[in-house]
């Protein structure tokens, strides 16, 4: 497993019956987490100090439950990025915390190579990845559904102190966008995606990860460059472990452009038993 740990404002303190308990700078937030069906006894007296707690409901949603003041947006410190982190109304929080495993692997890609590179980020979601590799020096085209999502990711890229790198903010269906870019000629020298399980784009367009999933990675490989540097693909889908996906971009990156394919899950060091939560799973080709 590829453990994020170089977080000092975000912190897994601990994780038990269905639920984790967590440190976002300064607030103390307990969030579900349905693989969590160990019982430990919740024996840090912060179980019971928490600002906030997400329950959910039998229909799928769900609410926080306020112990004390929270703020309707705070901020907390990767590195030298900046998210804004806003409690939303499905236990998210705009950051996923373990991808910042992913992101310290594509800034040292992205400086490794030494020369300019064009970032394609599809599902780009709060734009932590965009951030990432702005900083990184990278020119970003990032493209979300959810104009709410890309309205986020710009404040971020203020917060960090890179509104004025190279970047294009697109609140468009990610199928058709590369669709588009394929006609327009457009190429990008490094993808990354992190495609819902589900999900209706801007227009009411339909996204099932089973049905869509491998026609988007062909069209992605039409708007590669001759000489790509990474394919970055993740999932929190349950079906879709790490040894279908690294299947998947070998037979589709890897007989096009050589290279290689690593997979596996990514996760958190839990403070409280030092051991590590698995929390997703991510692919990359790279060259």
């Amino acid at each position: 497993m590829r453990v994020s740990d170089s977080w000092k404002d975000y912190e897994l303190i601990d994780c038990s019956d269905g639920e984790r308990l967590e440190r976002w700078g300064n607030i103390i937030l307990i969030r579900p987490d349905p693989q969590i069906i160990w019982s430990t006894g919740k024996k840090n007296p912060l179980w019971r100090k928490a600002h906030a707690r997400y329950h959910r409901n039998n229909k799928g949603g769900g609410s926080w439950e306020m112990y004390k003041k929270v703020p309707d947006s705070w901020s907390i410190n990767f590195n030298n990025l900046v998210f804004n982190i806003k409690p939303m109304g499905f236990k998210h929080t705009g950051v996923f915390p373990e991808q910042a495993v992913n992101w310290e692997w594509m800034q040292n890609k992205i400086k490794e190579v030494n020369r300019p590179l064009k970032v394609l980020n599809l599902f780009g979601y709060t734009g932590c990845a965009t951030l990432a590799c702005m900083e990184a020096g990278a020119t970003v085209c990032h493209v979300d559904a959810s104009k709410g999502m890309v309205s986020w990711a710009k404040e971020n890229s203020v917060s960090s102190r890179l509104a004025d790198r190279p970047v294009r903010w697109l609140v468009d269906d990610c199928l058709k966008f590369v669709q588009r870019e394929v006609r327009r000629g457009n190429k990008y020298d490094g993808i990354v995606m992190d495609p819902p399980s589900y999900g209706r784009g801007p227009n009411g367009e339909v996204w099932k990860i089973e049905e869509k999933l491998y026609s988007l990675i062909e069209l992605c490989i039409q708007v590669l460059t001759d000489n790509p540097t990474f394919f970055i693909l993740n999932s929190y889908t349950t079906g879709l472990s790490p040894a279908v996906m690294e299947y998947l971009l070998n037979v589709q990156l890897k007989s096009n452009f050589g290279g290689k394919v690593t997979s596996d899950e990514i996760g958190l060091r839990v403070t409280e038993t030092n051991l590590s939560l698995p929390c997703g799973s991510t692919v990359i080709w790279e060259k």
